[in-house]
C-alpha cells in the first residue's frame, strides 16, 4: 500500500476528535476526519471547518492511501479495534487517546503488534503537557527534586451513574478516567517501588471499589500518598513537595505554591497561552508526537507496565 506522508488521520469524529482537528489546523498540518456515523460528519465539519467522511476506516483503506501518521480519538470500547486494525493496514505512528484500551489484556495485544510490526504508539495523557505542569517541572528541578507528593483522584458519582455509557465503560472508569491524574502524579515524581493500596465499598456502576487510599515511595525516594472518595465530596488534585515549597495543582490546570517558612498560598505565573486557545496540553502533545520527541510521550510498553505495576494494585 502507498503512503500520504502529507496529511495526519483523525480517526473518530466525536468532541476529542474536533480538539485535535483544531490543534492540527492551528499547526497547518494537513489533516482528515473519518469516522464511522454520518450523523456526527455536520457537528465535526461546524466545530472545525474540516471535511471527515463517515463509513469506517475499512472502507475508506479501500480507495485511499494509507495515512503514515494517525491520531486514534474514538470511544473507550473502540480504541483497541481500531488500533489493531490501523496497524495491520500499516499505518507507522499512532498517538492513541487515553487510556489506550479497555484493559491489560487489550494493551498488550497492541503493545506485541506494534512491535512486531515496527510501529510507534503512543498513548495520549494530555495533562503531562500543561502549562502548569511543564513550569512546576522546571521548578522541581531548580529546587532540587521532590520529596514526597500527594494527590486525590475523587470521581462524580452522581454524574457518572446518568451519563449515557456502556455499562463495561462504567466498570473500567478507573482506567478509563481517574489514569489521568494517576499518570500525572508518578510521571512527576517517579514510578512506585514499594506501595500500599487499600480499596472499600462499591458503586452501582462501579462494583470494584469506591473509597481508595494508599501510600508508597518512588524510585527517586520520593514518599507519596493517595486518595479518592467516588461516594463523598471531592476533586481532582494533586500536591508536590520541594525543600524549597509545595506546588498545589487544584485544579491541574493551574498551578499555586507555599514556600518554606510562609503559609500564604500564591499563584505561579504560566505561560498558558496555547492551553487557553486549545483544548489545555492538547498543542504541545500533538507537537511532540508529530516531533516522535519521547521525552513526555507515554509509549503503549510503558501503559502496559503501568496497569500491572500501579493501576491494578490501586483498584484491586
Amino acid at each position: 500500500m502507498s503512503h500520504n506522508i502529507e496529511q495526519i488521520g483523525i480517526i473518530g469524529l466525536g468532541i476529542m476528535a474536533q480538539d485535535y482537528a483544531k490543534v492540527l489546523k492551528g499547526l497547518n498540518v494537513p489533516c482528515r476526519a473519518i469516522g464511522r456515523s454520518s450523523s456526527k460528519i455536520e457537528a465535526f465539519k461546524e466545530a472545525t471547518s474540516i471535511d471527515a467522511i463517515a463509513g469506517g476506516i475499512d472502507e475508506y483503506f479501500n480507495h485511499h492511501p494509507v495515512f503514515n501518521t494517525c491520531i486514534v480519538a474514538v470511544d473507550l470500547e473502540q480504541l483497541a479495534p481500531v488500533t489493531r486494525t490501523l496497524i495491520n493496514k500499516g499505518v507507522k505512528n499512532i498517538l492513541l487517546e487515553k487510556p489506550g484500551g479497555m484493559n491489560l489484556e487489550e494493551l498488550l495485544e497492541i503493545k506485541e503488534l506494534a512491535k512486531t510490526s515496527n510501529v510507534n504508539v503512543f498513548v495520549a495523557y494530555n495533562r503531562r503537557f500543561y502549562s502548569s505542569v511543564l513550569k512546576a517541572s522546571e521548578i522541581i528541578e531548580q529546587d532540587g527534586g521532590i520529596t514526597s507528593f500527594h494527590f486525590e483522584f475523587t470521581e462524580w458519582s452522581h454524574i457518572i451513574r446518568t451519563l449515557p455509557k456502556p455499562v463495561e465503560v462504567k466498570e473500567n472508569w478507573f482506567l478509563a478516567n481517574s489514569s489521568h491524574v494517576i499518570d500525572l502524579a508518578f510521571f512527576l515524581g517517579g514510578s512506585p517501588v514499594n506501595m500500599q493500596c487499600f480499596q472499600r465499598g462499591q458503586l452501582d456502576w462501579h462494583t470494584k471499589a469506591s473509597v481508595f487510599g494508599g501510600a508508597g515511595i518512588t524510585q527517586s525516594g520520593a514518599v507519596f500518598t493517595y486518595h479518592a472518595n467516588w461516594a463523598s465530596a471531592g476533586r481532582w488534585s494533586m500536591e508536590i513537595m520541594t525543600p524549597k515549597r509545595k506546588l498545589i495543582f487544584s485544579p491541574l490546570e493551574k498551578l499555586k505554591e507555599m514556600k518554606v517558612g510562609e503559609i500564604k498560598i500564591s499563584d505561579v505565573d504560566i505561560e498558558d497561552f496555547d492551553d487557553v486557545q486549545f483544548k489545555p496540553g492538547l498543542k504541545k502533545q500533538v507537537q511532540a508526537f508529530l516531533a516522535l520527541d519521547t521525552s513526555r510521550l507515554l509509549s503503549i510498553a510503558d501503559q502496559c507496565d503501568n496497569v500491572r505495576t500501579i493501576y491494578n494494585k490501586i483498584l484491586i
